[in-house]
């Protein structure tokens, strides 16, 4: 097409007649679309050998055609209509906006929609819409939601729904809470619009952080209108985001929704409510109470529910309540699970309890609940607290049977063990967690060069350490 208008140009020259700035302007447009820039240029020069001065719109076909070169040749054409005496309008602002949203060039698009503004310009919908988009794209939420309001709040036109989602993925990737909280009721109240899961995942995830479980349960219900499946994870966000704000109660009965629909609540899905309650005996007895008041009215209590308060009193040092807690589950009608036990077993470990863990362990066989590997690393621990360790390595080797591999943890607390009490066996123990593949900590290394005798590393050493006495 180019070519032949061309040609045409040159047939009209040759038969003597003159093309006006019209003619040259369309055959401009035709290059431009084609990305001649070159070529365009060319035909400007020749415009002005018939004595043709540009305009405007000549100037716009130019910024067009170079459109896949620098942006900074964008822009000099772009200030090279200042050298003619004309002024960019609407449309010259609008490709040259194109351009560096192309690249990605942020800040020079703010400073060319700050010079319209200072020139009475309005930006066109796309130009605004190709704005906002980039800046959501560049993690920038807040300056995209600015910007879409401010548009919108100035034009009788309305953004297209893509660039209000753009804004709502944007602020669910930085967790921006006002920008979620608003741009959720924009996008799937207002508009109407479904965000795909990953989106919705990442609206949980803020809702959770931020503490906010009305927009947590509206993100759930989102997820079953697009069919996505129903998992743990989204249960859990929806349960941190009640136990974030109080809702002990709301969090509570998650646990046993969850488990209504077959999603068995793991020990991190009642993690958050472990984490608010943990640090005041008063917040104890309150999700005591809760849990009491739940079982009064006839509404199911998850054995999950009864394991956070388990793990909040071993926190607290309480062994005795977190017993009395367990011995309760009888009366909320649920039986122990691995974690509960594992919960008593650490706080046995804080204790050196080794008797009361014994007999755990003996009821946890008798109710038919199989130890995990965690059960068997606080096994280890809690036997290494006793005069008589022999048992540790019973149990080590029961662990390597169920086809466990042993933290590092628990051989590190067997090797501080033994080289404490002069044991040669923690050379076995060394060797076993090469083969593994773990590699010796210089404090242990330095704990056995010093032969139990640590320097720098502070009393009590040389005692069992692992990660078994965290709840």
């Amino acid at each position: 097409m180019s070519v032949q208008m061309l040609k045409v140009l040159s047939d009209m020259k040759r038969l003597g007649v003159k093309p006006d700035l019209r003619t040259y302007n369309t055959l401009l447009s035709v290059l431009a679309e084609s990305a001649m820039h070159y070529e365009t240029l060319a035909v400007v020069e020749d415009m002005k050998a018939m004595g043709i001065r540009p305009d405007v719109q000549t100037h716009n076909h130019i910024i067009n055609a170079a459109r896949f070169h620098d942006v900074a040749v964008t822009y000099d054409h772009m200030q090279a209509l200042e050298k003619e005496d004309l002024y960019a309008n609407s449309t010259t602002y609008a490709l040259v906006i194109r351009k560096c949203c192309l690249d990605a060039k942020l800040e020079m698009v703010l400073r060319l929609l700050v010079e319209m503004e200072e020139k009475g310009l309005s930006p066109k919908l796309e130009t605004a819409q190709a704005i906002i988009s980039l800046a959501a794209k560049l993690g920038q939420p807040r300056l995209a939601i600015d910007l879409a309001e401010n548009f919108e709040a100035s034009s009788v036109r309305r953004l297209e729904g893509h660039v209000w989602v753009d804004c709502l993925t944007s602020s669910t990737a930085l967790l921006f809470e006002d920008g979620v909280s608003r741009m959720w009721q924009k996008v799937v109240h207002d508009l109407k619009i479904s965000p795909d899961e990953g989106v919705c995942l990442e609206a949980l995830n803020t809702a959770a952080r931020h503490g906010l479980p009305e927009l947590a349960m509206d993100v759930l219900q989102t997820l079953q209108s697009i069919g996505a499946r129903l998992q743990e994870h989204h249960f859990a966000s929806i349960i941190e985001a009640y136990a974030r704000t109080g809702g002990i109660k709301e969090a509570f009965s998650i646990l046993a929704l969850m488990r209504s629909q077959n999603i068995i609540p793991g020990s991190g899905a009642a993690h958050p409510i472990f984490l608010a309650i943990q640090d005041a005996p008063a917040a104890v007895d309150a999700a005591w109470d809760v849990l009491e008041e739940m079982h009064k009215n006839a509404e199911p209590v998850d054995i999950a529910a009864i394991n956070a308060i388990v793990q909040a009193s071993v926190a607290q040092g309480d062994l005795q309540r977190a017993v009395g807690t367990y011995q309760a589950c009888a009366q909320f009608g649920v039986a122990p699970d691995v974690d509960t036990y594992n919960a008593l077993l650490s706080g046995c470990i804080a204790a050196r309890h080794r008797e009361l863990g014994d007999r755990l362990l003996t009821e946890m066989r008798e109710a038919g609940v199989r130890p995990d590997l965690h059960t068997y690393e606080r096994l280890v621990v809690l036997c290494l607290t006793s005069p008589t360790y022999e048992d540790a390595f019973f149990y080590l080797e029961e662990m390597k049977a169920e086809h466990y591999v042993p933290p590092y943890g628990v051989y590190e607390a067997i090797v501080r063990r033994c080289v404490s009490e002069g044991d040669a066996r923690y050379k076995l123990a060394l060797e076993e967690m090469r083969e593994i593949g773990y590699h010796v900590s210089p404090a242990l290394a330095r704990f056995i060069e010093n032969g139990g005798k640590p320097r720098g590393e502070g009393r009590g050493a040389a005692g069992p350490q692992s990660t078994a006495t965290a709840s």
